[in-house]
């Protein structure tokens, strides 16, 4: 995570988004009343997301006993209904 103060920040700001465009990386900019954090839209939306499954009663556990299914008993993608 990029931390900087308001001054850096307002001084470099094109280049700091880009970086957090680019790179994912968060910034973290301190003021006298405050920090905030500038994340990427695509970090935004995956938070989202996951708050979103986490939100669903037993989805994480869904998700979990999916992580540990050897690949051999799955499904191969042309099997998959959609």
């Amino acid at each position: 995570m990029l931390n900087t103060n308001i001054t850096n920040f307002r001084k470099n700001i094109f280049t700091i988004l880009e970086q957090t465009i680019k790179f994912n990386e968060p910034v973290n900019i301190s003021t006298k009343d405050g920090n905030a954090v500038i994340i990427s839209e695509e970090d935004y939306k995956g938070l989202m997301e996951t708050l979103y499954l986490s939100s669903i009663p037993t989805m994480k556990e869904k998700i979990v006993e999916g992580l540990h299914t050897p690949l051999e008993e799955c499904l191969s993608e042309d099997e998959v209904e959609w």
